[in-house]
């Protein structure tokens, strides 16, 4: 079985969650996980029999007696705290529930044990409030990308790149980059694909490697994503809430694990990283989820990754042009700028409404528009 041992359990615990998920396609989730379908039924079958047990030889606390004392709650309550120190009331008590601690107490309680015992900074917990935005109507209607800075590793830095989907919060991608450029984003996302399919959607930010300026905000990795039939969106400059749920991500992420991985190399960064991924998405209550983990949202994209890029298709009625040296194509004896992302690659040229406004398109995404009478 080609699974790495550091992260063999994180492995084993995502695919058996998303493998038991209403419609999951095991076929494709074997091939994702890059394992046999004998093997993604034997964990399946001993999840069922054992829970964690059945993945892991390791015991599991039992749970609560109806009649614990108030000092045993409150030592279940210090515990979870303890393990998760930037959660609060809320996510302490719906972990407890999840965990069969039928008394759990109150958030209000938790919070004053908390409280009690010296594990709330109050200035901490003033810049926890729930955040209102957009949310995509279903999981892979929409990705959100970005990274999440940079720190200092036994070797040069680390920059994390996180994936997140829009509807679920579950986060499909979460890994310990040496750098930021195109051909490292690029294999990540391969990975992704392969595993969990392929988004409708993908918003990013103005940067690199997936934003070049403004005006022409395209680079070859977005191009490869939409000849993947994958739409890009960039977010507003300047307006870095339009990636409202990534960067509340990172907020979360460098509170519970990026500030612990200072000075590490990569794969122990990495190693982190896999393991509290797991955790985030199948354990750790979201409030804006009802207080369920974002793996009870997700579900595996029926779009698969494709193992050669699709052809370019265009109408009959499409002017077709080849974008050349500078990002430039020519039509009627003149050439109009698109981008220089585009160069070898073929555009459509299509009228609209508006006299001698013609809209650009790769493949069936927008690009641009050229007005002909400048």
């Amino acid at each position: 079985m080609p699974w790495k041992q550091v992260t063999i359990m994180s492995q084993r615990k995502e695919f058996v969650t998303l493998a038991l998920q209403e419609g999951a396609n095991l076929t494709e989730l074997c091939k994702g996980f890059e394992i046999s379908r004998k093997t993604g039924y034997k964990w399946i079958k001993r999840f069922l029999e054992e829970r964690d047990k059945g993945l892991q030889d390791r015991s599991r606390r039992p749970h609560s007696s109806p009649k614990k004392t108030l000092p045993a709650i409150e030592a279940d309550v210090i515990e979870v705290r303890k393990a998760h120190p930037a959660w609060g009331g809320r996510k302490i008590r719906s972990r407890l529930q999840t965990l069969g601690r039928i008394r759990a107490p109150a958030a209000s309680t938790i919070t004053a044990i908390l409280n009690r015992h010296g594990l709330i900074d109050p200035e901490e917990a003033a810049k926890h409030k729930a955040w209102q935005r957009f949310e995509a109507e279903a999981p892979n209607d929409l990705w959100q990308m970005d990274f999440k800075g940079h720190f200092p590793a036994d070797q040069g830095r680390c920059h994390p790149l996180t994936v997140l989907d829009d509807h679920s919060r579950y986060s499909l991608g979460l890994q310990a980059c040496g750098d930021e450029r195109d051909l490292t984003v690029r294999g990540c996302l391969t990975v992704i694909f392969r595993r969990y399919g392929l988004p409708c959607r993908i918003l990013v930010d103005n940067g690199s490697p997936w934003g070049a300026d403004f005006e022409h905000p395209h680079t070859s990795l977005t191009v490869w994503l939409m000849r993947l039939g994958i739409g890009v969106t960039h977010a507003r400059p300047y307006h870095p809430q339009t990636l409202g749920k990534d960067e509340r991500f990172h907020r979360t992420l460098k509170a519970e694990v990026l500030n612990y991985c200072q000075g590490l190399n990569l794969l122990a960064c990495q190693r982190q990283f896999d393991a509290w991924r797991v955790m985030y998405n199948h354990e750790r209550p979201h409030e804006s989820l009802g207080m369920v983990a974002p793996a009870n949202r997700y579900r595996q994209s029926s779009k698969h990754f494709p193992k050669t890029l699709p052809p370019l298709e265009y109408g009959p009625d499409d002017h077709v042009r080849k974008v050349v040296d500078g990002g430039y194509i020519f039509y009627r004896n003149r050439e109009y700028r698109i981008s220089k992302a585009f160069k070898g690659e073929y555009v459509a040229l299509r009228p609209t409404l508006k006299d001698g406004v013609m809209d650009v398109f790769f493949g069936n995404h927008k690009i641009a528009q050229i007005n002909l009478c400048d």
